[in-house]
């Protein structure tokens, strides 16, 4: 579904990102891990196109070279984005939060799927509320269904528990298994659980990548302890 050849990135003169490689494989929950400061978050916003790339490919769907274009064409194409910290809009209502994301569905449907609160019912309990009016927990849902209601075809989620509490991070990850196992989403982000594959970056690279139950004890001290 996703797949990252030679990937290069600079900030200023730094070089942040090494020939990076990653496959995200379609249908399966793959988990970008490692320490604070590897680079995770702007892995995504590469993804995304909110950070500019020196060198390498980014291909969506296996023919759709995303490099050179915009993060709304990016949209566009069925890549649904949760940036790290929600980023919802708190002046408005939860349904107006939701609405925005419509902007960049491709058929132009203005209706928000019926998927959305089934997943996440306190969304369709609260739409007439305020964004900055919801717990954190609650923000976290709403930025997921914003993303959901282009109806991606890949999921990004840049560490969708940070910061909100344990039941909410449980429900989350029910719905992350959800969207794979019945919705046949392709999902990436940056956390461990519920994935069904692993890539762990060092140094600016991607220093290995299998399915979970490769994640081995050795591994973790390496690339993942402090």
């Amino acid at each position: 579904m996703l797949k990252i050849q030679k990937l290069n990135q600079y900030y200023g003169e730094s070089h942040t990102r090494w020939d990076l490689d990653l496959d995200v494989p379609q249908d399966q929950c793959t988990c970008v891990m490692g320490r604070n400061g590897v680079g995770k978050t702007t892995l995504m916003k590469c993804i995304m196109g909110e950070e500019t790339t020196k060198s390498g490919s980014i291909e969506f769907a296996q023919d759709v070279k995303l490099t050179k274009k915009k993060t709304e064409d990016r949209s566009r194409l069925g890549i649904g984005y949760v940036p790290r910290g929600r980023q919802i809009f708190p002046l408005l209502t939860v349904e107006e939060n939701l609405r925005t994301g419509l902007a960049v569905r491709k058929d132009g449907s203005k209706k928000i799927p019926e998927r959305v609160y089934e997943l996440f019912p306190v969304l369709k309990e609260m739409k007439h509320r305020r964004g900055g009016d919801l717990s954190g927990g609650q923000q976290q849902q709403l930025a997921i269904g914003r993303a959901l209601v282009i109806e991606p075809r890949l999921l990004i989620l840049d560490e969708p528990g940070e910061g909100i509490q344990p039941n909410i991070v449980a429900q989350i990850g029910e719905v992350i298994r959800r969207l794979v196992e019945e919705d046949r989403l392709t999902v990436l982000l940056v956390e461990q659980k519920y994935a069904d594959r692993f890539a762990i970056l060092d140094r600016g690279r991607r220093v290995d990548e299998d399915e979970i139950a490769g994640l081995t004890g050795e591994l973790i001290k390496k690339h993942l302890t402090v």
